[in-house]
């Protein structure tokens, strides 16, 4: 479920699953991503109820796909619509963010953590891997040594440990005073200031979204070929 609540210049979007660590099923993917494109603030702020912000795909619905390349290019479109919202999006990590969670906090402008929060990409002990573009995004962000360390490894970091990597750029009590601040910025430089930031990548787009199409791919055949090892992980 994804609750949504405007506040001034703010929209804060819950992903508010907790008894499943904010676990996205298909459905809530669709609806995250309407929350995004449906923002008129200037900031969002992306957060988890609970104890968690969000353990990636459901377990429950990756074990029992029909078409899991299709839910790959799903998890992708989110997460680009994210990325090119008008809105200046802050990821409020506070405790877990795991596999497609951290792609979800990639996509984002600004992510910040509380000191609670861990991130990690777990999915090569399933046979899986980063699909929602996180195989893309992450070596932008963190280079490509460390990209391939935490990828390869599933090993989990801290907060402490993602600043310094740059997973994270601030660890910080409240996520929210974080978008409240840069909310109370001139709206017309923060469309400007990321648009200009984000058209950095504008020669690389076409390139991506290839990668991201060939990754949609490898997670449907790596899925058909692990289905059994991801339903059993639902119990672990």
């Amino acid at each position: 479920m994804i609750q949504t609540a405007d506040d001034g210049d703010l929209r804060v979007v819950t992903i508010d699953r907790p008894g499943q660590r904010n676990a996205l099923r298909p459905t809530d993917l669709e609806d995250l991503k309407a929350a995004i494109e449906g923002a008129d603030t200037p900031v969002v702020l992306l957060r988890g109820a609970g104890p968690a912000f969000c353990a990636g795909a459901d377990l429950d619905s990756v074990a029992d796909l029909d078409d899991p390349e299709a839910f790959a290019k799903l998890g992708q479109r989110v997460a680009d619509t994210i990325e090119g919202s008008e809105s200046v999006v802050v990821a409020g990590i506070d405790g877990a963010a795991r596999g497609g969670g951290v792609e979800l906090a990639l996509a984002c402008d600004v992510r910040v953590a509380t000191p609670r929060a861990t991130l990690g990409e777990p999915g090569v002990r399933l046979g899986l891997f980063g699909a929602w573009g996180g195989t893309v995004r992450l070596p932008r962000i963190v280079g490509e040594g460390h990209a391939l360390d935490l990828s390869l490894s599933g090993r989990v970091v801290d907060a402490e440990e993602a600043l310094q990597l740059g997973l994270v750029s601030r660890i910080v009590d409240d996520p929210r005073a974080v978008a409240e601040s840069i909310a109370d910025n001139d709206h017309q430089s923060l469309r400007i200031i990321k648009a200009r930031l984000r058209d950095r990548g504008r020669d690389a787009a076409q390139l991506d979204a290839d990668r991201f199409d060939a990754e949609a791919e490898a997670f449907a055949t790596l899925h058909e070929a692990n289905v059994d090892d991801i339903a059993a992980s639902r119990d672990d």
